[in-house]
Formats: C-alpha cells, structure tokens, sequence
C-alpha cells in the first residue's frame, strides 16, 4: 500500500523527539507530546494569561485505517480506485460524526473558548481564547522560549482536552507558536553581503532589457591570478582555475526562455502542453499591493503572455490582512513575486491563483491548506516556505495536525509541494540531516535544490547538488593560509524523526521520511530576476533563489503533467518515487578539470593547495564538487565551490539533496501523465 508506514527504529536521530513513530490508526492520544524543542530553549515563563491564541483541534476519523487503505488505493496503478479521487461526499464516510464534533465543541466552549468555524464533515474545529482558557481546556501551562534570537510558546506538559471529548482529538495546532518563513537567498557579495542594486524598470528597458542586467555564462575560462601583500615581499599568492561572474557588470542569471530551454520545456510547449486548463496555486501569507501590475512587468519584459482577470485572482482565507502592506513589511512580497513570475514562466498556459494567509503562523498556514483543499483550488500546490528553524523541530500534535490535513488534500488528488530549506543539514553535522515541517509529511511533496553551471570545457550546461562554500584568498593581500567562510547555503533535506517511511520510499536508507523528492534550481549565484515594486518605484532585482525558486518551477512542472494526463495525478511525490532509471535527470557529483588550485609563497617556503585541499573542512562526503575564482572588487578575491551542502551529499539516484533528480521535458512527462 502506498502510505503504508513501515516499522520504525527509535532513537535513531540526533534530535530524539518525544515520540517517534506515527501512532497506529485509530489511537486516541499522543503519549508524550510536548516539543522537544522546549528541552533546548531558554525558558521564558508561562505566556501572559489574556494573550489570545488560535487553535485547530483535528479529530480522529471514523476508521482510520479504513480511510488510510482507500487513499492508498488511489495511488496504487494495480487498484481499480487508481486516480479516482475522493469527493466531499466519500470524505462523510470517514467523518468523526456529529456527537464526537459536538463534544468537542461543547468542551471547548466549557473554557471559554469562542469557536470560529469548523468544517463540515467534523474533521476540524478552529477555536480562539485567551492562554488560559486553552491551559485550562488542555490541561496544560503554555510558556514562551527563546533560542537564537527567536521566540516561540509551547505547552510544557502533555496536553490532552478535558472530559470524554479529550478521546475524539487527533491533534491540534496553534498551542506551539511556530512561524513558517520562505526559503529565500539572495546573491550577494560573500564579505560585505550588500545586495545587488535595484535597478528601476524605465532603465532596464531604456538600457536594452535583460540582457544588459544578467547573463548566462556563470563560470569563464580558468586563468591565472597572482595575488601580492602590500609593503611586503612575502607572502605571495598564486591561484589558477575557473573564473564566476568574470564580467562584474552584469549577475550571473536566467531568463524565463534560458530556464525553459534547460529543462526541455520548448519541445512540450510545441506539442501543446504548457499548464492550459490547469490551475497553480501558491499559498503565500499577507499578499501585497502590486503582485499583478509586477508579474504583468516583468512577463512584458521577458516576452510571456500577459496575466489578466480571467488568468489571475487572489483569494484571502481568513480575510484581508488589516494592513494591506504586511506582506511589503515582513518580506513576502519578495516571495510572492518569485512564485508567481517564475510559475508563470514554466507553465504560461496555466492559470495561477494566489492563496493569502492573514498570517505566518503555522496555524494560519493549515487553516489555509484546509481552505484550498475544501474549496479545490486547483491541483498543483506550491508553498515555498516551512517553519523557521529545523532544528528548534514543531511537536508532535503539530506535525500531526499537517498530515492530516495534508492527508486528506491527497486523498481528493491535490499535491500540495513543499520547499526543503536553504541552510544544508540544518547545522546538525549528521547525514541524517534536517527534515523540515512540513515537507517531511508522507502526504507532501519535497523540493530540493540545484544549482546549474554552463560548461567551461565544450558546451551546455551541468546540474550539481545546491551547496555554495567559500574561501577567502586574498583581501588586499593574500590570506595565508586561506580563510574559509562559513556556509553560504544550500538545499535542505534530511530524515524525519516523527514520520516513518512511506512504503514507497522503502529501498531508500534510513528508518524515518526521507527528503527531497525532486529537485529544481535554487542556488542564487546561478538564480533569476523578479521584478517588484518597493518604495513606490518598479524595479529589477536580479540574483534570487532559494528552494522557494526550486518549488514553483516543480509546481509549474506538476500543472503540466495534470494537463497531459487529462486529469489530476494527485500527490507528485509516490509517482516520482515509482519513476524507472533515467525517467529523471540524476544528479550526480561534478567535479571539474579546472578546480581552483593555489600555491602560497612565504618565510617557510611554498605550500600548494590542491582543489581539494583549498576546500577541506567544507568537503564532509562530497565526492565531487567545481570551484571558481570570484573577484568581488575592492581587493577581495574568493574561491568558490558548487556542490559542497554540508553533510548532505549528492550520490547516484536517490540523495538527501537532490532527491531522485530533477524532471526534464516530454520525458518527464510522459512517464508520469497515466
């Protein structure tokens, strides 16, 4: 069966949660579901008593493992249920039943607690109330705790809802405060980290579009640089191998047409498949003012059809943000013009609704999911954000709370496709990495990330595994030995310590859900434009990325295959594992001919820094790996390497960056559109 969850192995993680199996269908409670996060935070002390909460109690299903077989059923070729998805109707048959909602609510109400809404079938009920009235309905005390900066509540005892109503929940979301963020990087200069220039739009044009601003050829032909300390003989640096962004007047990127080509897309648009007839939604939080007066710039400015009221619309979930800029002044209106101008450019035929959430709470987030899934609204999901620190883990009613509804967005044949993150293993050190929440659900799809290189030796382009790694050589004289930087960032993915295995992931390693699945450029040293507006004025900004750009072009990717096949193909993330051999481009660890090599000369004599001992302490298990020289100016010069994700590595099929590849053209898709 395709959900199926085989057997797990406790304690087998760094990071040991509370409890590390799903419990079996039907199981009533969570035995030990407090976060372990609470275990490596400073404790702040119990919130203030009239701070309002919002919370989502799920309930068990009526046979739940019934309703476990039947959506396995969908996803299994040899079914004669395969692709027939579940309506709200076939949903009743697994509802909680109106007296177990009933209770539910009735308790709730019992402490106070004002009921907001609550799905039709009884799945879900959304509640709001001051702290104490949720303490006192959950039986629990709900602190506040602080780690790296970052504040968040949780309960601090096991919470169960009081009375026999405590029996018919599930799990509940909104007692942790946890805040989903995109996965956004930006290219920036590796010692200053100022960003590229805004560069206004009447300019670009004026200038002679694109083209002047950006430009594929990311790595040059390898020379020799001689690096010299000022007022001093000794020491001397002497570098050779590839050059990154030779041509500092302009940012190594990609045009929609340049991304298009790269992943064999012209030869689908030619047969007639570019996303018609389906709809891409991008969940997203708050929304901003001139998301489509932006799209509608940068599409004129890449020659891609233009968006327009019958292409277009946004949809508020729980109503408008009261300040319409919220998305402006907390970052998502960067996020928000990513998602929509790159879905557009993979799939242009395709219609693209935006989905706000008023909030970036992970409760507003599900409650989001729950309303796209309710009302369909479309097929191919993309949420190009998780919850902020992997390592700071959500608990388990938490991460229970997404799968189930994720669960049942599946079962009605929605894929619902998750970033992984952008920070590697999520600073564990281990292989086992940082599956993130809630791209580590069985019931999600997870986008991992490359970066793309034109080749310096012959033509083309090569894809490796996103993991950017830096060190300085020369500031104004040579650096002796070389210094390196810390991790600049790549793709996030790793093994879930709360989900076992789906069954269709049961020959990869491991004992937990593994991500990614597939993958997509991400790495904004080889990333994209968007245009957005800030300050008034229409811009250009060049150099993004991110798994927040790998995840709109699978999305987009996803929208196409439904076109081809006629009809929904469901959760992407089962039939990708089912994909043969060479189905999908496997990334494979590159290392190039011309690697950044160096010899310093001083007091002691000359040492030479092979390529990879330029890069040690950076390497962990990577097997391959290609490296740059990239002067950045004002006497600052760095070796560069592509491909180095902390301990995640990239391997023959299957990875924990890269998942099992990266999907290409009519091959990709005619492989999957059954």
């Amino acid at each position: 069966m395709l959900f199926k969850t085989l057997p797990s192995v406790a304690a087998c993680s760094l990071m040991s949660i509370a409890i590390l199996t799903i419990p079996a269908a039907g199981a009533q409670q969570i035995a030990n579901n407090v976060p372990e996060g609470t275990r490596q935070a400073s404790d702040l002390g119990r919130v203030a008593s009239a701070q309002e909460i919002t919370i989502t109690v799920r309930l068990q299903m009526q046979n739940e493992a019934a309703f476990d077989e039947a959506v396995d059923a969908l996803y299994d070729p040899a079914s004669p249920t395969f692709h027939k998805w579940l309506t709200e109707e076939d949903l009743k048959k697994y509802a909680p039943g109106k007296e177990r909602s009933d209770a539910v609510r009735k308790e709730l109400e019992s402490h106070g607690l004002e009921i907001l809404s609550a799905d039709e079938n009884g799945f879900s009920i959304r509640a709001r109330g001051t702290a104490a009235n949720v303490e006192s309905a959950f039986n629990t005390e709900i602190h506040e705790f602080q780690r790296n900066g970052k504040i968040f509540r949780a309960n601090v005892e096991n919470a169960r809802l009081s009375g026999v109503a405590g029996d018919y929940v599930a799990a509940v979301a909104g007692l942790e405060s946890h805040e989903v963020r995109p996965h956004l990087r930006r290219a920036v200069n590796i010692k200053t980290h100022k960003e590229p220039p805004t560069i206004p739009l009447t300019k670009v044009k004026a200038d002679g579009g694109l083209g002047s601003i950006i430009t594929d050829q990311i790595l040059s032909s390898p020379e020799t640089f001689s690096f010299k300390t000022p007022g001093a003989k000794l020491p001397v640096g002497v570098y050779y191998g590839n050059v990154y962004n030779a041509n500092p007047a302009l940012i190594p990127d990609y045009t929609p047409a340049q991304l298009e080509a790269l992943y064999g897309l012209p030869a689908a648009y030619k047969a007639g498949f570019d996303g018609k007839g389906q709809t891409i939604v991008l969940l997203e939080a708050y929304g901003y003012p001139t998301i489509e007066a932006d799209a509608n710039a940068f599409f004129q400015l890449t020659g891609l059809p233009l968006l327009s009221s019958s292409t277009f619309k946004i949809v508020y979930p729980e109503g408008k943000p009261v300040d319409p800029n919220a998305g402006v002044l907390t970052g998502w209106d960067i996020e928000i013009a990513l998602d929509v101008q790159w879905a557009h450019a993979i799939a242009p035929g395709a219609k693209i609704v935006v989905a706000a959430a008023a909030g970036e709470d992970t409760e507003d987030l599900q409650d989001a999911i729950s309303y796209i899934t309710k009302h369909h609204l479309g097929d191919s999901v993309n949420d190009s954000w998780e919850e902020v620190d992997p390592d700071l883990i959500a608990g388990p009613l938490e991460q229970k709370s997404y799968d189930q509804v994720l669960k049942i967005a599946a079962a009605k044949g929605i894929s619902f496709n998750f970033s992984t993150g952008d920070g590697g293993d999520g600073g564990l050190g281990s292989p086992i990495g940082a599956a993130g929440v809630p791209s580590n659900s069985p019931h999600a799809t997870a986008v991992g990330g490359t970066s793309i290189l034109n080749k310096v030796h012959g033509s083309g382009y090569e894809t490796l595994g996103w993991g950017d790694s830096v060190v300085e050589i020369n500031n104004s004289g040579v650096l002796d030995p070389p210094m390196p930087i810390p991790f600049v960032g790549g793709g996030g993915g790793g093994e879930s310590v709360y989900f076992p295995k789906p069954s269709w992931q049961k020959g990869l390693p491991g004992t937990g859900r593994q991500t990614p699945d597939i993958s997509a450029l991400a790495d904004p040293y080889t990333g994209v434009p968007i245009v957005v507006t800030e300050d008034g004025v229409q811009g250009l900004q060049a150099g993004w990325g991110g798994t927040s750009l790998a995840c709109p072009i699978f999305t987009a990717f996803w929208a196409i295959a439904d076109q081809k096949a006629g009809h929904s193909l469901g959760l992407a993330a089962p039939a990708i594992a089912a994909l043969k051999p060479g189905v999908l481009v496997d990334v494979l660890p590159l290392s190039s001919p011309t690697n950044v090599t160096g010899t310093i000369v001083d007091e002691t004599g000359a040492t030479f820094y092979s390529a990879t001992a330029l890069f040690d302490g950076q390497l962990y298990g990577s097997t391959g790996f290609t490296s740059a020289v990239w002067d950045v100016g004002g006497g600052l010069d760095f070796a560069f390497g592509f491909g180095l994700d902390t301990s995640l590595t990239v391997t023959k099929g299957w990875d924990n960056v890269t998942g099992y590849g990266t999907p290409y053209g009519l091959t990709f898709l005619d492989a999957v559109a059954k």
